[in-house]
């Protein structure tokens, strides 16, 4: 059968209107009873519109083997073929393609886009000898190869347009998120460090203010975090990707176990149990890792049980990194499971944050070659990262 791509392109004659009424009349002017539109390969003679008066038994999207075919010699040198009588022509008499498929009458005309592009060819043959060679029997058959080859470019040229509206479509939703989120998320905690200054000139002759001073620190850290989640988000999303600092690490679990720590001491209340075995090397980005595994740990945290710890099992072995975070408590809602990972989706209900954690941990798993999967119960959450230990 034919592959994906090419029944796109079965689908893009089907939506010539004109082909249909092409077809009847090359049969009509030719007396030939078999007539298609082709798309030509390098590896096969697809059928893409056919009429069949002789039951050839060939169907729109059946496919031949381009070397069993004429088209194969049509392809390289973008010439038409006529022939009026096989058995009576002293080029193709003996060809093995008419012996195959037991035809003695066969035109077939090239069909080019006006890029150049090589689409395929309209043809047409019987299993009796015609006169094909009548000037006006190839004028019309070249002109309506001109005119498909023309139709399938208008086509591609309407694509191209829709592809880049829902582009600019996508661009102008982001730039707005972008607005929106440097209009309040950012807002927050840059009205919250002017309050503090304000506080601090007023009673700069007074004791160190330490909580005042604490407060404007958790406030910078926020601003920070919101800031590198945006720069990750415009890297992985609108750039060429995230970049990686590549090291080999012996025991990755010691940058794991502090990332765990550093949420512990955010969650007190909140256990966060950390299982590791390393029986090889891991290669990767150990900044990029510990940021994927308190994303992960941070989304449990955030919508698992407050009464049960969090899950994480870190290993590696036989070339395999793999990073499990396990939560109890409500299972994920099944209409959400399919833009888990998307930018900005993961705080509809009303959580802290930009909705970007779980978009960048994907981000950081496609860098390392890897992936993040999640499977979802009354039982339990669990995310989980695989990649080879060598990236």
């Amino acid at each position: 059968m034919a592959t994906e791509v090419i029944l796109e392109d079965v689908a893009a004659v089907s939506r010539i209107d004109a082909v249909p009424s092409i077809l009847e009349i090359v049969c009509r002017i030719t007396g030939l009873r078999f007539a298609a539109v082709a798309r030509v390969t390098d590896k096969e003679w697809v059928a893409c519109a056919v009429r069949d008066e002789i039951e050839f038994g060939l169907q729109v999207g059946g496919s031949l083997d381009l070397k069993t075919t004429i088209c194969d010699e049509i392809r390289d040198s973008r010439t038409g073929v006529i022939i009026d009588h096989v058995s009576e022509d002293p080029v193709f008499c003996t060809h093995h393609t008419p012996r195959r498929y037991g035809f003695e009458s066969y035109i077939s005309i090239p069909i080019v886009k006006p890029s150049g592009e090589f689409f395929g060819t309209l043809c047409a043959l019987d299993p009796l000898p015609a006169k094909l060679r009548e000037p006006g029997i190839v004028a019309t058959f070249e002109n309506f190869a001109h005119l498909i080859g023309m139709q399938l470019a208008m086509q591609d040229e309407l694509a191209s347009k829709d592809d880049q509206i829902a582009q600019a479509g996508s661009t102008a939703i982001i730039r707005e998120r972008f607005i929106a989120i440097l209009g309040h998320d950012l807002r927050n905690p840059i009205a919250a460090l002017a309050a503090g200054t304000d506080m601090l000139k007023r009673i700069n002759s007074a004791p160190r203010p330490t909580l005042i001073l604490a407060q404007m620190e958790q406030s910078l850290q926020r601003a920070k975090l919101l800031i590198d989640d945006l720069l990750d988000f415009a890297r992985g999303h609108l750039g060429n990707g995230l970049t990686l600092r590549i090291s080999s690490n012996p025991d990755l679990g010691v940058p794991l176990r502090q990332t765990i720590a550093e949420l512990q001491i955010v969650h007190p209340d909140q256990p966060i149990e950390l299982d590791t075995a390393f029986d090889e090397p891991v290669r990767c980005d150990v900044d990029r890792i510990t940021q994927l595994l308190s994303n992960l740990v941070s989304n449990a945290l955030t919508h698992g049980a407050k009464s049960k710890p969090v899950r994480v099992r870190a290993e590696s072995r036989n070339g395999h990194f793999v990073l499990t975070v396990a939560n109890q408590g409500a299972p994920i809602a099944k209409d959400k499971m399919r833009h888990l990972f998307d930018p900005f989706s993961g705080n509809s209900d009303g959580t802290k944050g930009l909705g970007l954690g779980l978009f960048i941990a994907h981000e950081i798993a496609t860098a390392h070659n890897g992936s993040i999967d999640v499977a979802s119960d009354e039982h339990e959450t669990c995310f989980r990262l695989t990649m080879p230990s060598t990236c």
